[in-house]
């Protein structure tokens, strides 16, 4: 048995470790933001979208609201206005302004965000040593609620920057941009049988990965990585946007009435990234594509889309901080697989779509409160994207983690891998 001294010295490295991570994230926020002027921060390309303005504000009202607001005696608002504004979605905090409208606030200013930022940040440093479990589990939410928004922000961004006909760069730093070599896909048979997927042990995740629970998975395989702009451009060539018999009858209707005939950010052989216009690359992931056209694909190859249990069976085994993903405050883009053996890509790169309902797991429970307003309210309409991309941060993945989008959505670095039955 620990003693209390060893109890002690894991609780404060526990904390320590908690705060580095806290600060290094509200840090990536500002620096993501650094290169944009107060015109790019303050605009709004869709409903779809926030002005990256609002993203710092909002995850610093998150942190002030549950954390500071609710478990730190006598803090005061630092603007009485500001939970009006900056609530995104959460009915039990009253009345917020329109989501399509955010792009409407001229004010406060980004520098005004700042100054907020830094107060709150100021106020949780001084509160964190004496929190309580309950509200330090918040800072934990917090931190990859506000990883969530840097990831949502630089979509945003590259939606916005893309209706611009200048073609503006995000910063100076350049990405990659050669044309690579393909990686040859394979197929891998996957698990089959009742496994247990899920979240049950320790370690974070969101309340909608839970509870463990077990599946039956019937023989599979799934493709070594996923489809790269190569193959879509054989698809493209072959007629798929033309081919009403590849699609959904909701898909084929979304086509129709949106002139939808390539990826978003296709033009002319080359495609909009954070570092402005570039070359297609074909052996790159084909990004930014809604799941009907996933699905589409998929049935023009003769396959289908993994289910997101296959997929979490599949990923259980890897690491999910290798490949592709957000490190630095700089232009991203997903590059080609560099292997060619085993599963590729399956953290990182594209966040792939797959043929699975977003919708409860046996058992679940949405969190008290507020909080609870996070994940399970949403459980309708949507489908499950799975293993993160180039523009999700490091250390924010894991097997069980659950994305959902709406089945016309593809301003997310969203893709595909293909599955086939055995």
């Amino acid at each position: 048995m620990a003693s209390k001294t060893d109890a002690k010295s894991r609780t404060a490295l526990e904390y320590g470790a908690l705060a580095r991570r806290l600060a290094t994230t509200r840090r990536l926020s500002l620096n993501l933001v650094a290169p944009l002027s107060d015109a790019d921060a303050s605009a709004q390309s869709m409903d779809d979208a926030s002005p990256a303005k609002w993203h710092l504000a909002h995850t610093t009202w998150f942190f002030e609201t549950f954390v500071l607001r609710d478990h730190v005696a006598g803090y005061r608002l630092f603007d009485e206005r500001f939970p009006y504004l900056f609530n995104s979605y959460y009915e039990a905090e009253g009345p917020r302004h329109a989501r399509p409208h955010r792009g409407l606030l001229t004010r406060p200013s980004l520098d005004a965000v700042r100054e907020w930022r830094a107060h709150v940040d100021a106020a949780l440093g001084r509160a964190l040593p004496g929190l309580s479990p309950a509200a330090l589990a918040l800072v934990e939410l917090g931190i990859h609620h506000e990883q969530q928004h840097q990831e949502l922000l630089l979509a945003d961004i590259k939606h916005l920057f893309a209706q611009n006909p200048l073609g503006p760069a995000m910063g100076e730093t350049p990405i990659a941009c050669e044309v690579t070599q393909f990686s040859a896909m394979k197929w891998i048979e996957g698990e089959a049988g009742v496994i247990s997927l899920g979240h049950g042990g320790d370690g974070f995740a969101f309340d909608c990965e839970g509870p463990r629970h077990e599946a039956l998975l019937t023989p599979h395989a799934l493709a070594s990585r996923p489809v790269t702009n190569g193959e879509w451009q054989q698809f493209i060539d072959d007629g798929g946007y033309e081919t009403p018999s590849l699609w959904l009858s909701d898909g084929w209707a979304w086509v129709q009435s949106e002139a939808v005939d390539a990826p978003a950010y296709w033009r002319d052989g080359q495609y909009f990234t954070l570092s402005g216009w570039r070359d297609i690359d074909p052996a790159a992931p084909a990004t930014h594509i809604s799941f009907f056209e996933a699905d589409a694909f998929a049935s023009w190859a003769g396959a289908r889309l993994p289910t997101e249990f296959e997929w979490e069976a599949a990923a259980a085994a890897l690491d999910p901080l290798d490949g592709d993903q957000l490190d630095d405050a700089a232009p991203v883009q997903p590059a080609a697989a560099a292997g060619d053996t085993g599963l590729q890509q399956m953290f990182g790169s594209v966040w792939e779509w797959t043929g699975s309902a977003y919708r409860p797991f046996p058992g679940f429970r949405a969190a008290p409160g507020a909080v609870g307003e996070y994940n399970g309210k949403f459980m309708s309409g949507q489908f499950v994207l799975r293993g993160g991309s180039c523009a999700t941060p490091r250390g924010h993945m894991r097997a069980t983690y659950r994305n959902f989008f709406y089945p016309h959505q593809r301003w997310q670095f969203t893709g595909l891998r293909l599955a086939k039955d055995l």
